[in-house]
């Protein structure tokens, strides 16, 4: 089977590999051709963002190409117990199917930290809102929205405020999302 599979700006990871997290890199053994569009990711666990992490190198193999050494990167004790753990997942494997290799590095552990803050940006803020539909209006969306796009408070403070000043309501409107993303669980807050 040749599966091909875009990865946007989200990974999933079952919440019984998050001490994978822990080490700072680690892999992921995923079936199928799986292209990522982008070097950063946010990992998902449980329903809840749990770290931001660079994909560092993507490899492909046919199942039957995969070694007790690529096993054990992946954390499992063998190259039969992978493969055990494949069927699990993703059902009926075959030796001749493709599987993706991602090496990731993590960039940001997150959870909510004594000073108030999450340690993301106010852009990952913004792109987090906006993927988990948070209550705003049509106006904040469209705020949050352009500071995806922009990538700064300032560039869209110039364009949707034409002054430096509209970046005190920019920050508003993030801090305001910020609260609903960990009222809704999508953060956690440990």
């Amino acid at each position: 089977m040749r599966r091909i599979v875009y990865l946007g700006r989200h990974l999933m990871l079952k919440s019984k590999y998050l001490d994978k997290l822990g080490n700072g890199r680690f892999t992921t053994i995923r079936l199928g051709i799986i292209r990522p569009k982008y070097r950063e990711v946010f990992i998902h666990s449980g329903g809840m963002v749990v770290a931001k992490a660079r994909i560092v190198n993507v490899l492909y193999k046919r199942i039957s190409e995969l070694t007790d050494e690529d096993a054990i990167a992946d954390g499992f004790t063998s190259r039969e117990t992978l493969i055990e753990e494949l069927r699990d997942i993703y059902g009926d494997v075959s030796n001749d199917d493709w599987v993706t290799i991602l090496t990731l590095e993590v960039t940001r552990v997150i959870g909510r930290r004594d000073d108030g803050s999450v340690g993301l940006s106010p852009v990952d803020i913004a792109r987090l809102a906006l993927r988990y539909n948070v209550p705003m209006s049509d106006e904040e969306r469209r705020v949050l929205q352009e500071l995806v796009n922009e990538g700064s408070i300032r560039k869209v403070a110039v364009k949707l405020f034409n002054s430096f000043k509209g970046r005190v309501v920019i920050r508003r409107i993030v801090r305001r999302a910020l609260k609903h993303l960990i009222r809704m669980g999508v953060i956690t807050d440990y």
